[in-house]
C-alpha cells in the first residue's frame, strides 16, 4: 500500500524538530543506502521511517522513458527485429540488379531468421541451422527454382553457404541482429532500419504465387522514408519535419518501375497485417493538395520514438 504524504504537515513537523534531531536525520540521509526501497544507515539499521525513500525523474526523463518503453513494446509485439541495410535514397534494385520483386519479398523473409551477431541462418529457438533443404522448405519452392535463387543470392554477395557444415550466412551489410556499434561491422557507406520479424513473416504467409513480389513494395521503399515519421520522401535524412519533400505517388510509382500510378495504389493497399494497412495516405498538413505516404511502423522502422505513438495511430 502506498503512503501519501501530506507535504505541508511533514514541513511543519520539521520545524518543530530539536536542532539536535535535525542534525541526526540530515546525517542518516547523506550516509544511507536504499535496497529496493528501503533506507539502511550505516550500521545496516533500516531507518526508512525516518525519511522519505524516492525516485526522483525531470520531465524530460519521464519522457525519454516513456519513448524507451514505445520502442521496447513495438519490438516486442512484433518478434524483435533485424537491421536491414540500404543505400539512402537509391532503390534496392540498384543495388542488387539480378533480383526479381519475388526474389527481394523471399530475402525480407529470409533475413527474419539470422542468428545473433554470428548472421547464421538457424531456428528460432537456436537449436537447428536451415541449411539449403530447409530453405527451401521455408520459401516453398521447386528444388530447380530454389538452386537458381540461391545462385542470385550469392551472385550479389548476399547469401554464403559453407559446404562442409551446410550453414548458411547472410552478409551482415543486408541483415545484422545484433549491436552495430562495437561489433566491427563498416557500414558508414549504408543508412539502416529495424524490420519486424513476426510481422514479415505473417506476410510473407498471405502472400504466395504472382502476388508475392508485392511484398517488395516495403524493401524498395526503405532508402527513402524518413527516420522519424516513415513518410516516403526525397529528403529522407531530414530531421526538420516542416522541411521534408514528401514524394507523390505517381514519382514513387516511376522509381519503382510502375507505368501507371494507379497499379502501385492498388497494390499499397492490397499489403495489410491483422486486417490494418502497411501503407496509408496522410494529407499533408503544409500543402493540402497533397497526400505523404506513410508506412505502418510494425513492419519497419528506424525512428528514435518520439513520433512513435502518432505515427502507429494512424493505422490504429
Amino acid at each position: 500500500m502506498t503512503r501519501q504524504i501530506d507535504r505541508i504537515q511533514e514541513q511543519q513537523h520539521w520545524m518543530g524538530l530539536h536542532p539536535r534531531i535535525k542534525r541526526g536525520v540530515m546525517a542518516a540521509k547523506e550516509n544511507m543506502t536504499v535496497i529496493d526501497g528501503k533506507a539502511f544507515d550505516q550500521s545496516g539499521r533500516d531507518i526508512t521511517h525516518m525519511v522519505d525513500v524516492v525516485v526522483k525523474t525531470t520531465e524530460k526523463q519521464a519522457r525519454g522513458l516513456e519513448v524507451v518503453d514505445g520502442l521496447t513494446a513495438l519490438e516486442k509485439e512484433n518478434g524483435g527485429f533485424v537491421f536491414a541495410f540500404f543505400k539512402q535514397s537509391r532503390t534496392i534494385e540498384e543495388r542488387f540488379p539480378s533480383l526479381t520483386q519475388q526474389d527481394i519479398a523471399r530475402l525480407m523473409y529470409i533475413g527474419t531468421f539470422v542468428a545473433w551477431k554470428t548472421g547464421r541462418l538457424q531456428s528460432e529457438n537456436g537449436k537447428a541451422i536451415i541449411d539449403r533443404e530447409k530453405l527451401e522448405s521455408l520459401v516453398e519452392m521447386s528444388r530447380r527454382r530454389f538452386n537458381e535463387l540461391f545462385r542470385r543470392y550469392e551472385a550479389e554477395g548476399i547469401l554464403r553457404e559453407d559446404k562442409e557444415t551446410g550453414e548458411i550466412f547472410v552478409n551482415p551489410t543486408v541483415f545484422f541482429r545484433g549491436h552495430i556499434k562495437g561489433s566491427g561491422l563498416d557500414v558508414s557507406h549504408l543508412q539502416y532500419t529495424r524490420m519486424f520479424r513476426t510481422t514479415v513473416r505473417d506476410l510473407y504467409a498471405k502472400f504466395k504465387g504472382r502476388t508475392l513480389g508485392q511484398l517488395a513494395i516495403i524493401y524498395s521503399v526503405m532508402p527513402f522514408l524518413n527516420f522519424n515519421t516513415n513518410i516516403v520522401c526525397y529528403n529522407p535524412k531530414e530531421t526538420i519535419e516542416e522541411m521534408l519533400r514528401p514524394m507523390p505517388l505517381n514519382k514513387l510509382a516511376t522509381l519503382l518501375g510502375y507505368d501507371d500510378p494507379a497499379k502501385l495504389k492498388r497494390a499499397l493497399n492490397a499489403v495489410k497485417v491483422d486486417d490494418k494497412p502497411v501503407f496509408t495516405y496522410v494529407t499533408n498538413a503544409h500543402d493540402r493538395r497533397k497526400q505523404n505516404i506513410i508506412i505502418n511502423p510494425r513492419v519497419i522502422y528506424a525512428g528514435d520514438g518520439k513520433g512513435l505513438g502518432a505515427i502507429t495511430a494512424l493505422f490504429n
